[in-house]
């Protein structure tokens, strides 16, 4: 019985750590890449049809 929930306590710590690396290398910055790109746009956009260019409007 002990080996049996030694062979899952093991499988389990392997998954766990393939999972982390998965989210630390390749989700977060994916992620960040995306997030930081939209507000760009988005500030792009805004400024093109809304608020127009920074700068001084005098």
């Amino acid at each position: 019985m002990s080996e049996i929930n030694t062979i899952h306590e093991e499988e389990k710590r392997s998954l766990e750590w393939k999972a982390f690396l998965f989210i630390a290398v390749v989700l977060f910055p994916i992620l960040s890449v995306m997030f930081v790109g939209g507000y760009g746009f988005t500030v792009w956009m805004l400024q093109m049809f809304v608020w127009g260019p920074p700068g001084s409007h005098g």
